[in-house]
């Protein structure tokens, strides 16, 4: 069993040859000289380059994102005073209908007081000349029937003249004492 212990300690995995410590260490070190000279400023200049651009699309997505903010609320102002400026458009248009609707209700209103007026006035022309016609009826009637009961004519003019206006205004004084009673019994009916 002796020997088998000095024949595992001489191939021992866990401790290497000399030999082969020192030719690996030498390999490293050229190995890690060469990657160090070599390949470390290419991948120190890769990372900067990638952290720049990491960094730069950083800066870039705040500012992007300050300015989407800004539009935002630039956009939001404006909605605001377009509505205001709507409102108050609809305002004004409401007040101008509001004025144009009682302009037309008082040109209305006016046309009507001025059709009623030429009305009233045709019915008083209308009134005064049936009256006038209607005198002159009646005194010629009144003339013709004091004639038949008197018997004579009346030739006199004068005369004529008398007998008609008296007609006239017995006439005027029976419809006048008519009117006021026809106004009392209207009243009493409603």
């Amino acid at each position: 069993m002796g020997t088998q212990v000095t024949i595992l300690a001489d191939q021992n995995p866990v401790i290497p040859n000399g030999t082969e410590l020192i030719l690996g260490v030498i390999s490293f070190a050229i190995v890690f000289f060469f990657l160090y000279i070599k390949a470390l400023p290419g991948i120190k200049k890769l990372l900067d380059e990638r952290t720049e651009a990491i960094e730069g699309g950083l800066l870039k997505a705040e500012a992007a994102q300050a300015e989407a903010e800004r539009i935002k609320q630039d956009f939001t102002a404006r909605l605001a005073e377009s509505r205001h400026e709507a409102a108050e458009v609809r305002a004004k248009a409401q007040a101008e209908g509001a004025a144009l609707v009682d302009k037309a209700r008082e040109e209305a209103n006016r046309q009507r007081e001025s059709i009623v007026a030429a009305g009233q006035a045709q019915l008083a022309a209308d009134r005064t000349s049936a009256v006038s016609v209607l005198k002159v009826d009646l005194g010629r009637l009144a003339v013709e029937l004091a004639d038949k009961i008197v018997g004579e004519r009346a030739t006199d003019a004068a005369l004529q003249e008398r007998i008609i206006d008296r007609f006239l205004d017995e006439l005027d004084a029976r419809l006048a004492n008519q009117v006021p009673a026809a106004g009392s019994q209207a009243e009493q009916v409603g």
